[in-house]
C-alpha cells in the first residue's frame, strides 16, 4: 500500500510539472515563434489550420489563451482567433468572444489584412507570419482584454485557380457626371452550375445613384412591406446563363453629384455539390474609383 502511494504521488507531481511547464510556454511567446506545418490537404476538401498564438492576462488574474486559424484549399481564406478564458483564482475555463483585425506577411512582406473573424483571397502555400491585434471578452469569467498575439503557419495546399472573374470598362468616374460601365462576368471553369449574384455599391452617403434597364438587376428593396423603398446607390443582379467561354454583360448608369464615390463589385456563385448546405463561393470584383 505505501508503495502504491508512493507512485501516485511521483504521478501526480509529474503532471503538476507538465501542467506548470505548459503554462510557462504560454505565457509569454518569444521569437522565433514555432512554425506549425499544415497536413497534406485532403482531396476531398478545404482544411483548417489552428495555432496557439499568446495567453493575455489581466492585473486581476485574467487570462485569455488565444489562437489564430486560417483556412486553406479554396480560393476564400477565413481568418479566425478563438480563445478560451479563465475566471482570475480558478481553473475552470470559458468560451470566449474574440474581435480585432490581422495581418499575414511572407518573407518580411504584408501579403492579406483584415478584420476578424473575416476573409480574404488564399495567398497559396508557404509560410506566414500571422499577426493581430484582440479584444477577449468573456462576462462569466470576467474577462476583457486586448493585446496582440503571434503564429507561424506554413500552409501547403495549392492556390486554386479562380472559377469566375469580373471585369469592368472603365475604371474612374468624375463628380457631375454620368458613365456608363460595363461589367463582364466570366466562368472559367466546368465545375458548378450557371447560377451567379452579381452585386454593385456606391458610397451612400455622396449621393450616387446606381441604375440599369438590365431586367436580370434591380435596386434592391430595404424596409418592410408594404414600403417600396429601394437602396438607389446600389444594384443586384441574378444572372443563372454563365458558361465557360460565353461570359455575361452587365451594364449600368453611375450618377455622381459633386462628391466622389467609388464602386465596388462582388460575385456570389453557386457550386452545387449533392444536398450539402453550404456549397457556393465569393469573388471580389474591380473596384471603380473616382478621380
Amino acid at each position: 500500500m505505501a508503495a502504491r502511494r508512493r507512485t501516485l504521488r511521483i504521478l501526480t507531481g509529474a503532471a503538476a510539472v507538465s501542467l506548470a511547464l505548459a503554462s510557462a510556454g504560454w505565457s509569454r511567446p518569444v521569437p522565433p515563434r514555432p512554425e506549425v506545418r499544415s497536413p497534406a490537404p485532403a482531396a476531398d476538401g478545404p482544411a483548417t489550420l489552428c495555432a496557439p498564438a499568446g495567453v493575455l492576462r489581466g492585473e486581476r488574474g485574467e487570462r485569455a489563451a488565444v489562437s489564430l486559424c486560417v483556412g486553406s484549399g479554396t480560393p476564400v481564406t477565413a481568418v479566425s482567433a478563438p480563445a478560451t478564458c479563465r475566471r482570475p483564482g480558478t481553473s475552470v475555463r470559458y468560451a470566449c468572444l474574440t474581435s480585432g483585425s490581422w495581418t499575414a506577411g511572407r518573407d518580411g512582406v504584408t501579403v492579406a489584412s483584415g478584420t476578424l473573424p473575416g476573409s480574404q483571397p488564399y495567398p497559396g502555400p508557404g509560410t506566414y507570419d500571422v499577426t493581430a491585434a484582440v479584444r477577449v471578452r468573456s462576462a462569466p469569467a470576467g474577462v476583457d482584454l486586448r493585446g496582440t498575439v503571434r503564429a507561424r503557419l506554413t500552409l501547403t495546399a495549392p492556390k486554386q485557380r479562380p472559377t469566375h472573374r469580373v471585369e469592368v470598362e472603365p475604371r474612374s468616374l468624375r463628380p457631375g457626371t454620368t458613365t456608363t460601365l460595363t461589367y463582364t462576368v466570366y466562368r472559367d471553369s466546368e465545375q458548378g452550375d450557371g447560377s451567379a449574384r452579381f452585386g454593385l455599391i456606391g458610397e451612400e452617403s455622396t449621393g450616387v445613384r446606381i441604375s440599369t434597364a438590365d431586367g436580370r438587376c434591380v435596386n434592391p428593396l430595404i424596409g418592410r412591406a408594404p414600403s417600396r423603398d429601394r437602396l438607389t446607390h446600389s444594384v443586384d443582379c441574378a444572372l443563372t446563363d454563365l458558361q465557360p467561354g460565353r461570359p455575361a454583360t452587365v451594364r449600368v448608369r453611375v450618377a455622381l453629384a459633386s462628391a466622389c464615390s467609388t464602386v465596388v463589385s462582388k460575385l456570389g456563385y453557386w457550386m452545387p455539390r449533392g444536398q450539402a448546405l453550404y456549397t457556393g463561393g465569393m469573388v471580389e470584383g474591380p473596384t471603380v474609383g473616382c478621380d
